[in-house]
């Protein structure tokens, strides 16, 4: 009788080098510019793609057992919290808005960001990158899907939660988060990689993240802290996978470095502006908040990115990004100037949103000694007054949005609180207007792809959001009664107060 012996088991780099360069072909019946036609426009030179080294060498079977293993132990969570009335535990009701505006903001970028990855695992050149991609394409595809069964237990008894695929198209602070990745997936690969697995997800990824999982769990929220954990060690990939990206391309040929740097310029003032509304919601919306928009910065960008990341890169040529120092010296005042907007509008919005109370104001005093008091709070006092003769503060009219950002134009100029800050611009005889310096930059780098934007005050203006009245635009956006306006007495608000009497029956 013949023995055969044991087949050896190949260590993970084998394995992984089987996986990717070993799979890789030279094409026969067409040529590689036109197997991949999209590597080359750009300007980026590639000398040779075998220099692209994965940190983590990730197979397949060992991706989807781990994928697998977490997946249980979220599942697990959340059909505890479900069976227990968990949501009856939370804070309180209006801790939800912040969930409303992830799921509305945040949820629909990780099914785009899984296209686009599947793309690049199409059309990168070298067969490490592709196989780095096509993980992370379905990486964002789990973080979309564990993110709506997280958050859909919440639809069964709270406003706001349902139609935010459809909101996520249409509705005006929307557009924000969408025309940023709009931007990215209609640029070339390497911009993509530049723009979304450096400039947000290496630089940002911890300012938009963090404060969203310490806040659930500071309020209540398992499931929502759950799915955060679930993705993080994802997100530490993803991180990687963006500084591999960017140190690969800069090494590969010195003409890359300005067209690098372009892009970091470009990439990370529009990223930082869309994490506006991350701050808003830190600083305002979360009843048992855990640190502050200003503290967070600090510690996630100023002290980790531009102390400890950036001055690594100077060994490249690559320095801190054009408009650093106007993130910086925003930091006091951004969220205060983001929810101001939000509060006024959200008779239009898909959440709902309040004044802050005198203990939330005493928080806020603390953490921006240098400008609350003397800026905001006064703004706050005089909401209170209208509130107590039984008014309440919404704008009537449309506000002119950024061309670029299209964040209200609501920012001040960095020296000058009490002046808003307003840029103009000219191309094709067209005046086009925009917040800031860092947003004018971007404008007029690329003005014949901005004058295209989607801006949702302008498809009002024209009539395509459903009609003229605010009763039509809401009813296309697909905001309900009860959805939005203010917190204090909507429906969530009595429904929750009704609960923890015991005198409303929950789901109805």
């Amino acid at each position: 009788m013949t023995q055969t012996a044991p087949r050896r088991k190949l260590p993970l780099k084998e394995r992984y080098a089987l996986l990717t360069r070993d799979l890789d072909w030279d094409p026969s019946y067409v040529t590689k510019e036109q197997l991949f036609p999209y590597t080359s426009y750009e300007g980026i030179k590639v000398h040779d793609w075998d220099g692209w080294e994965d940190p983590f060498r990730l197979t397949v079977d060992a991706y989807y057992k781990y994928q697998a293993e977490k997946d249980k132990r979220l599942y697990a969570v959340l059909d505890g919290f479900a069976q227990s009335q968990g949501h009856l535990g939370l804070a309180d009701a209006s801790y939800l808005n912040a969930i409303k505006l992830f799921i509305q903001g945040v949820t629909p970028l990780e099914y785009a960001a899984h296209r686009h990855f599947a793309y690049l695992a199409r059309y990168l050149e070298g067969p490490a990158p592709r196989f780095a991609a096509l993980c992370q394409s379905v990486d964002e595809l789990r973080h979309c899907q564990t993110q709506i069964h997280t958050i859909s237990n919440y639809n069964k008894y709270y406003g706001g939660f349902h139609s935010w695929s459809k909101m996520h198209d249409r509705v005006w602070y929307l557009s924000v988060p969408k025309s940023l990745f709009d931007d990215a997936m209609t640029a070339g690969p390497f911009e993509f990689l530049i723009s979304i697995s450096f400039s947000f997800e290496y630089l940002l990824t911890n300012l938009l993240f963090v404060p969203f999982m310490s806040g659930a769990s500071f309020n209540g929220d398992m499931p929502t802290m759950s799915f955060g954990f679930s993705a993080q060690s994802d997100e530490s990939r993803h991180m990687t996978l963006g500084l591999e990206a960017i140190k690969f391309l800069l090494e590969q040929d010195e003409g890359n470095v300005p067209i690098i740097q372009d892009w970091i310029d470009k990439w990370f003032w529009r990223a930082y502006r869309m994490s506006a509304l991350v701050a808003g919601m830190m600083d305002y919306m979360l009843p048992k908040p855990v640190m502050s928009w200003k503290e967070a910065f600090e510690l996630y960008f100023e002290d980790q990115m531009l102390g400890g990341l950036f001055p690594d890169l100077e060994f490249y040529g690559i320095r801190p990004p054009r408009h650093v120092q106007d993130a910086i010296a925003e930091k006091d005042k951004l969220s205060h100037e983001v929810y101001k907007v939000l509060h006024n509008f959200s008779f239009a919005a898909s959440f709902t949103t309040q004044a802050p109370n005198e203990q939330h104001m005493k928080w806020l005093a603390e953490q921006y000694p240098e400008t609350f008091d003397q800026h905001y709070r006064p703004v706050w006092e005089k909401h209170h007054r209208i509130e107590a003769n039984g008014g309440r503060m919404f704008f009537q009219g449309l506000p002119q949005l950024c061309q670029v950002c299209q964040i209200p134009m609501v920012f001040t100029e960095k020296d000058d609180p009490g002046k808003t800050s307003f840029r103009s611009s000219e191309f094709r005889d067209e005046q086009f207007h925009t917040c800031s310096e860092g947003c004018q930059w971007i404008f007029e780098r690329e003005p014949e792809k901005f004058v295209q934007a989607w801006l949702p005050v302008h498809q009002i203006y024209q009539g395509n959001c459903g009609g003229p009245s605010v009763p039509e635009v809401l009813e296309w956006y697909g905001i309900q009664e009860g959805d939005n306006g203010e917190y204090k007495g909507s429906l969530d608000h009595k429904s929750w107060i009704g609960w923890h009497n015991g005198d409303v029956e929950q789901g109805v």
